[in-house]
């Protein structure tokens, strides 16, 4: 199964409208969905190794855009969204009471949290918008950490393309399983950091 799957998704990624539907998962996933952009990205990378670079850039600032949504649904709409994503993530309780004292390190949480953590870059993005830390602290931390994030697993698989391609091939379920462990380990992750 997971063999199709792949397969399919090496196909869907030479589509002519597969950077779009990348630049609209990484906007949501900076804000709303929890998904792994990398799922997209990666195959279509072994696809066309020389769009390495502009895959990269395109899920850099679609994430980026994806996160000032997010940072404005912490601003406008915490009630009506911002509240519930936290509940799913477990965290609406935990994160009212350190809402006072986010933007002391708010910055380096959107670092951290946006770029090497499996912490869900949106929780970051609404707790942002939520104590109003600084829009543009927030704008510049969220483009380094998302470009962390995008251009170096860019670079391995376009360095290592081909080795990449038949390790991944050959490790099917263990790439599957991380994935899934990286998702839930961030949503356990997040509960227990705020």
């Amino acid at each position: 199964m997971l063999k199709r799957l792949y397969d399919r998704t090496i196909e869907l990624a030479g589509h002519r409208h597969a950077e779009r539907w990348l630049a609209v998962m990484c906007f949501a996933e900076s804000s709303f969905l929890p998904m792994l952009p990398e799922v997209m990205l990666l195959p279509m990378i072994l696809a066309k190794r020389s769009a390495a670079w502009r895959l990269a850039t395109i899920c850099t600032v679609f994430s980026v855009l994806g996160g000032i949504a997010g940072y404005f649904i912490g601003v406008f709409l915490y009630e009506q969204v911002g509240q519930p994503l936290l509940r799913f993530y477990g965290m609406a309780k935990d994160f009212e009471e350190i809402a006072s004292t986010y933007n002391d390190m708010g910055w380096l949480m959107v670092l951290i949290g946006g770029g090497i953590t499996p912490i869900p870059y949106k929780v970051i993005t609404i707790a942002s918008g939520l104590t109003r830390l600084d829009f543009l602290t927030f704008v510049l931390m969220s483009t380094l950490a998302r470009g962390v994030r995008f251009f170096l697993p860019c670079a391995l698989m376009y360095y290592f393309g081909a080795q990449a391609q038949i390790i991944m091939e050959k490790n099917l379920k263990l790439v599957f399983w991380l994935s899934v462990i990286g998702i839930v380990g961030g949503t356990l992750a997040a509960k227990y950091v705020f």
